[in-house]
């Protein structure tokens, strides 16, 4: 089975209303003798056809492109990325609280909006998991592994930053009820019991859409669009490996699900790695996951999250740029000498990750440090091709789960358990960034493997919006954070971060959305908010 996404955008325009019509229906009522005629169709009679599954479906994969906040803020909340913004005052207060570790449940915008989109996000996947036996037809199964796939995504985004998140499950608490959230259901919802907990589900609606049957691997069309089950091993076992921190027997189920796509041989690093993110060569051989963008429906600043285009690129470039490559933009994202300092001379990996543009070139951020995240910039090339000026619709896919990442998670899992093929999948990676074999592991006298797989993911993935994560997950947020401090001590333009154990590794709950849900004593703060 095909799904047709040719017609993407229209499609997400219908789902879009549909939603409307979804809060409308639930938050008015109308008394007897009033009489309106519906303008589109009844949710509740919906799911007829297989079309109209398409459709309910295409409307689940619309949301991935509002998660590039989610890797702008993952980006910002690391120690290898400096918020910047304007030198003189604080317009992104946000995320420069974020930067600084300093967040509060007051604070809105970024951290609101995540919260927001990825609930509405599973609530489009729970549509289409309500009605999964109401028609039959050929290709179902497929259609339903994949509302599986993205429901757990999205959860696994929300968990990541707010970690035992409230959720509606089934009656014995196994699973995540296949069931939309309308208005006045949040007063139910309760926190889940614990982040281990929360990964269970995640893993089961995973394993579900495995049994089930998601598309494989067979041509462009397929890995461009629909997810295929190598996205979802490599997902599964990125949730294992996160598990692990609880569970240290999920580190072998994580090397069983990778080294699934790994033995697929499907997937391949791209030769050269500054070839991995220009436009030109996006759903490349190394994308096991992307997500994708075009710029052929613009938005506007009261619904970014109504763009089919990619906001991320603007905000990561400089300030009043003048150059014959990129364009300018908002001067934030800022990478930092440290990161710099990180990369062996060599490394393929550092010019191609930060760009250094000259000093006369741009006007400096907030805490310039002359680096900008060159993974996802604007091009002047893009700036000709996309539609409309607004730059909020940029064409720059995601890599969400790269084949070097999935080699990185693997070494991890495998040195975790005790596997035979973790250096092997290391020096993968290594071999790609120097163009040769000369600095496999061990090297630099590093002979701690889980250390030097560490090292590796923070210079192949960086500015990616992993290295939060990573961080957090293996206990290394507190010495990482305090090692930024005393690299720029003394310094007049830096400022320190303040990362507290048992508080910064998640993020707090938006308070505006603790008192809607009534929520404030059942949910409770996150720890120390």
């Amino acid at each position: 089975m095909k799904i047709n996404t040719s017609n993407k955008i229209s499609m997400s325009h219908f789902f879009k209303s549909t939603l409307l019509l979804l809060l409308f229906s639930a938050t008015t009522s109308c008394e007897d003798y009033v009489e309106l005629t519906p303008k589109g169709e009844i949710s509740t009679d919906y799911f007829n056809t297989q079309e109209q599954y398409e459709k309910a479906l295409i409307g689940a994969y619309d949301m991935l492109q509002s998660t590039y906040i989610n890797v702008f803020v993952a980006a910002i909340a690391s120690d290898d990325v400096i918020a910047g913004g304007d030198p003189a005052t604080y317009d992104q207060p946000t995320l420069q609280r974020i930067d600084k570790m300093d967040q509060t449940p007051a604070d809105n915008n970024q951290i609101r909006d995540i919260w927001g989109f990825m609930y509405a996000a599973m609530n489009r996947a729970n549509y289409i998991l309500e009605f999964q036996d109401k028609t039959e037809f050929s290709g179902k199964d497929e259609i339903i592994a994949q509302a599986y796939f993205l429901r757990a995504y999205y959860t696994f985004e929300l968990s990541k930053l707010f970690g035992d998140i409230p959720l509606l499950l089934n009656s014995d608490k196994t699973r995540i009820l296949n069931k939309r959230i309308y208005l006045g259901e949040q007063y139910d919802a309760n926190r889940v019991g614990s982040i281990a907990k929360v990964y269970e589900l995640i893993e089961a609606d995973l394993l579900e859409a495995l049994e089930l049957g998601l598309p494989a691997f067979t041509d462009e069309a397929d890995k461009k669009y629909v997810i295929t089950e190598h996205a979802a091993q490599a997902l599964l076992g990125k949730v294992f490996l996160y598990h692990g921190t609880f569970d240290t027997e999920k580190f072998g189920d994580a090397a069983t699900q990778l080294n699934k796509v790994i033995e697929s041989k499907k997937y391949t690093l791209v030769p050269a790695f500054k070839d991995i993110f220009v436009n030109e060569n996006e759903n490349n051989q190394e994308s096991v996951f992307e997500v994708q963008y075009t710029s052929v429906e613009g938005a506007g600043w009261g619904c970014i999250q109504c763009s089919e285009g990619n906001y991320l690129p603007q905000n990561n470039a400089p300030r009043d740029y003048s150059g014959p490559v990129y364009k300018f933009g908002w001067g934030i994202s800022l990478p930092t000498q440290q990161l710099f300092e990180a990369y062996d001379n060599g490394d393929a990996r550092r010019d191609e990750t930060l760009f250094k543009p000259n000093a006369s070139d741009y006007t400096v951020s907030r805490e310039n440090t002359g680096y900008f995240c060159k993974k996802y910039l604007p091009t002047q090339a893009n700036e000709d091709s996309r539609t409309g000026g607004d730059p909020l619709n940029y064409e720059n896919n995601y890599r969400a789960i790269r084949y070097a990442d999935v080699l990185l998670m693997a070494a991890e899992a495998e040195a975790q358990s005790n596997g035979a093929d973790a250096i092997t999948h290391l020096n993968t990676v290594r071999a790609r960034a120097f163009d040769d074999n000369s600095h496999d592991y061990p090297y630099n006298g590093e002979s701690n493997l889980l250390e030097a797989i560490y090292a590796e993911r923070r210079l192949e993935l960086a500015t990616e919006g992993h290295r939060y994560f990573d961080l957090v997950r293996t206990g290394k947020a507190k010495a990482a954070y305090d090692a930024y401090n005393t690299a720029i001590s003394g310094s007049d333009v830096f400022e320190s971060i303040t990362f507290d154990e048992n508080k910064n590794e998640i993020f707090p709950i938006p308070l505006v959305e603790l008192e809607l849900a009534n929520a404030t004593s059942r949910w409770g703060q996150n720890s120390g908010y």
